[in-house]
């Protein structure tokens, strides 16, 4: 069966709609046309790419991250996975800004930075099919 994990909205995505939404009302205000109108197309992007963004794992040994109609998705076969890791940026003490799921994966030490509503049963259930793939 196919498992969908959702993607967590994180501070920084909420400061850069919360920008971009003043930029449009400044832009209505003053009359500036077309910098509210490419404005507001950032704007729509930026939210269907946040409300869309899925981490799927497949029962054929898959990991597909779809990132939005707008954007190209990727996908990630399980058997070239190297390590499944939880991560954090900078670090303030115990305070992190950011916590994400860092795949490792490929020959040429590529990087997927994923950022699952539920980080605990994404990484138990991405490290228990991998598991499953390495037996075959």
């Amino acid at each position: 069966m196919n498992r969908i994990f959702h993607a967590r909205i994180a501070a920084g995505q909420y400061l850069f709609l919360v920008l971009t939404t003043i930029i449009v009302i400044y832009a209505m205000w003053m009359q500036h046309a077309v910098m509210a109108i490419l404005f507001m197309l950032l704007l729509i992007i930026a939210i269907e790419r946040l409300i869309h963004t899925t981490y799927t794992l497949t029962t054929d040994g898959r990991l597909l991250l779809f990132y939005g109609r707008f954007s190209r998705s990727e996908e990630i076969l399980l058997k070239d996975i190297i390590s499944v890791e939880r991560a954090s940026s900078m670090k303030i003490g115990r305070f992190a800004v950011m916590r994400y799921v860092l795949v490792k994966y490929g020959t040429k030490g590529k990087c997927a930075l994923l950022l699952p509503v539920k980080e605990d049963l994404f990484i138990k259930t991405l490290t228990n099919r991998l598991s499953e793939v390495k037996k075959y």
